[in-house]
């Protein structure tokens, strides 16, 4: 199991919290609400609602990220990402691999277009699907 995580708030993260974050950080691709809950029920979960109310904090809190096109989970790569408002995702449609990044010339575009428009962004995710550089080469 993963080291005692905190919350950005500092509250120390609730047993359920833990163990789906854990899972998350284990896992080598996305994982769905059903399938942390099968890497976490022989821990004491035993019910969907648990996992989703440790999922809603995680995202919320910034430790974990939702990808709408795959309605699955990634833990947070970047540690104060939740800082920015802007999340990227690059996302191989072979393998299933998922690398977030960081792009201060993206941040600044669609900032000034939101700016432009007169829109309050509140928070930003963009979704890159391909063919990562190890897949292409296969």
């Amino acid at each position: 199991m993963t080291a005692q995580k905190d919350m950005p708030d500092g509250r120390a993260l609730t047993k359920n919290e833990t163990l789906v974050f854990s899972a998350l950080e284990a896992a080598d691709q996305p994982l769905s609400a059903y399938a942390i809950l099968d890497r976490v029920r022989d821990r004491g979960v035993r019910a969907p609602v648990q996992v989703y109310r440790a999922l809603d904090r995680l995202v919320a809190s910034g430790l974990a990220h939702r990808l709408e096109s795959l309605n699955a989970f990634v833990a947070c790569a970047h540690p104060h990402c939740d800082a920015r408002g802007q999340t990227a995702f690059a996302i191989c449609e072979r393998c299933g691999k998922v690398t977030e990044f960081a792009d201060p010339a993206l941040d600044g575009h669609l900032a000034a277009w939101a700016d432009k428009a007169d829109f309050d962004a509140h928070s930003t995710t963009v979704e890159l699907h391909g063919l990562c550089s190890d897949c292409r080469a296969t």
